[in-house]
């Protein structure tokens, strides 16, 4: 077992942020404190201010206005290099003239530590990423997804109280994509590193993260762990953002329910304030309904639209009978198959009120 590599661990705390280009806001009033090893993702679309605010952590980047603290050291002005912080790059910026073992201890070497203690942290580092014996090999030797492990150990070898990682996955195709985000999140358990990653992919965030932060035009809109994301957005923004979610205009009917073009829905969860509401539909909460579901479920009806096979499910869509379209999907096994309408028929979809999610236009 490799032994933890963080002496320290510390967390980080981003405090009332802004960061101004002329008379555009990257960032505007931006906090969130990361614990001592916690992995949080940054999620957003492009320009949504997450690589300006991975940038000010990192101090490649300095914010018009707010602090940021690294456990109780104030690093808001200290340069990259004294901030003592590990970076895995998009590009994963490799050395390509320089061995595996030469480009893992670069660190070491930019900081002047004592060469003698470089072949034992060598050796913990490549063994922490499964690399042992990898040390003498070139760069182009090796594959997207060692050349990967390779600069999370360079960014690790060091001991650094807090890791930032942007988009290091982006490159590679979606299985090996795939695959190394259980390892990253395997990695990240072992040794409790605090972690802080960019990403635009959200099954990415959500199943690599202890939390998320979701942002939009320089904003955070919501903070949370993946389930609560998923299951109880802050928002219409979120909503449309995370999972595969329909979102349809509802108007307030009392606490506890909402009307739908007429049809009265009820939730679980209570109706937030606000005039401009919405209904989340998921599509893998909403199940056809065989008369089997609970009495108490929301019931939608609809035609079949079309279906989409999409290897290990069928993404049916369904054109309501108030004219809105949403979808759901089967198994594509046989079970699911032999459930499976064609274009044309009519069915009825059943949506738990534990499901039945309510939203408000804006958090």
């Amino acid at each position: 077992m490799v032994e933890q590599i963080d002496k320290e661990r510390v967390g980080v705390s981003i405090r009332q942020a802004t960061k101004t280009y002329g008379g555009f806001r990257a960032l505007d009033n931006v906090s969130l404190d990361v614990a001592p090893g916690e992995f949080v993702s940054v999620l957003g679309p492009s320009g949504s201010g997450k690589t300006t605010l991975l940038g000010i952590l990192g101090g490649f980047v300095q914010p018009t206005s707010g602090e940021i603290w690294l456990g109780n050291r104030d690093i808001t002005f200290e340069p990259p290099h004294k901030r003592e912080i590990g970076i895995v790059f998009q590009n994963y910026a490799l050395f390509p003239h320089m061995s595996v073992g030469e480009n893992i201890t670069f660190p070491l070497r930019a900081r002047r530590l004592p060469k003698s203690t470089w072949p034992e942290k060598l050796k913990s580092a490549l063994e922490m990423v499964e690399l042992a014996g990898y040390e003498n090999r070139k760069i182009h030797e090796l594959s997207g997804g060692q050349r990967q492990r390779v600069a999370l150990a360079r960014a690790m070898i060091f001991e650094p109280g807090l890791i930032l990682m942007d988009e290091p996955l982006s490159a590679l195709d979606k299985q090996l994509r795939e695959t190394m985000q259980i390892e990253l999140k395997r990695l990240h358990k072992r040794l409790g590193a605090t972690i802080v990653y960019v990403t635009h992919d959200q099954r990415e965030a959500l199943t690599m993260s202890d939390r998320v932060a979701i942002m939009n035009k320089g904003k955070l809109e919501q903070v949370d762990t993946p389930e609560r994301l998923h299951d109880r957005p802050a928002n219409a923004f979120v909503a449309g953002f995370i999972g595969e979610a329909t979102l349809l205009p509802v108007q307030r009917e009392s606490e506890d329910s909402v009307r739908l073009d007429g049809q009265v829905l009820r939730t679980a969860h209570g109706v937030p304030g606000g005039s401009a509401l919405h209904l989340v539909v998921h599509s893998e909460k909403l199940v056809q309904a065989d008369g089997t579901e609970p009495a108490d479920c929301n019931r939608l009806t609809g035609t079949v639209a079309e279906t989409l096979y999409q290897g290990e499910s069928v993404r049916v869509f369904v054109r309501l009978d108030n004219g809105h379209e949403l979808s759901f999907r089967l198994p594509s096994n046989h079970a699911g198959r032999a459930q499976m309408k064609s274009p044309g028929e009519a069915i009825t979809l059943a949506l738990h009120p534990e499901d039945t999610v309510i939203v408000p236009e804006a958090g």
